[in-house]
């Protein structure tokens, strides 16, 4: 267990409300202003982290024990983390795992995403479930030296995610080629060389993975922006075409 006995918290996740919690600072020192949401998966953190659907959000793990597979670069969704920081209930725990490349904290750090542990995640919770998606503001400073008002102050004068076109943040910037499939323990990530069906894929905010599945069934992926016009799909004449999803409403 990576229960920190360190007796100073040096992060706090303030809310709208004027609700603080305070905790165990990791990752990047800084601050950072989102939405809260939760997620209750025991593992997957690294995909999680860098899935494009949380652009804009500060994820709140459920399950306690955070960090024990590592980070590795087979698995991230995207090219960095896209969430903007991470809540836990205890500081992570070192990586053990045969796949692992890099600790959580070391690679938070690296990509410059904030974390917090220490947190009382049940409570925080159903803070969530009770209020939607607060907005919060979250900062680490290893010095201790915390702002609560200036943050509560940050949290209220966040406009939200609402209106906001995200697509654009997470989409990418010219049309690629796509052809790694599933991990397999045998091949690891193997390209598709038998494609029997041509498929372009509208990047909203596509997970790598969904990728891979396509190309794992067969598909010949072209992957192109969300400003991609009708004309120029159709001008390449695919079997079909796939609409991701992404961050945000989409309506």
């Amino acid at each position: 267990m990576a229960l920190s006995l360190r007796s100073e918290p040096t992060a706090c996740l303030a809310l709208a409300d004027g609700t603080a919690f305070y905790g165990n600072g990791f990752g990047a020192p800084g601050e950072a202003v989102a939405e809260l949401c939760f997620n209750t998966a025991m593992t997957g953190y690294q995909e999680i982290m860098t899935d494009p659907s949380y652009c804009g959000q500060i994820i709140t793990f459920t399950f306690p024990h955070i960090g024990n597979v590592g980070v590795n670069i087979s698995d991230d969704e995207a090219v960095d983390p896209v969430a903007a920081g991470m809540v836990v209930k205890w500081d992570p725990t070192h990586a053990s795992n045969w796949r692992a490349q890099t600790e959580l904290s070391d690679w938070l750090r690296a990509r410059g995403r904030i974390a917090i542990g220490g947190i009382d995640t049940r409570r925080l919770t159903r803070v969530i479930r009770q209020q939607g998606a607060p907005h919060v503001a979250i900062a680490y400073h290893p010095d201790g030296k915390v702002d609560r008002e200036a943050l509560i102050a940050k949290a209220r004068g966040f406009n939200g995610l609402e209106g906001m076109d995200l697509a654009k943040e997470v989409t990418c910037r010219q049309t690629y080629h796509w052809n790694e499939q599933r991990w397999t323990w045998k091949d690891g990530h193997k390209p598709q060389q038998h494609a029997q069906h041509k498929v372009v894929a509208i990047d909203y905010g596509a997970k790598r993975n969904i990728l891979r599945c396509l190309a794992s069934a067969g598909c010949d992926v072209t992957v192109m922006p969300a400003t991609t016009s009708a004309q120029e799909v159709l001008a390449l004449k695919p079997d079909g075409v796939f609409l991701s999803n992404g961050p945000g409403d989409p309506a």
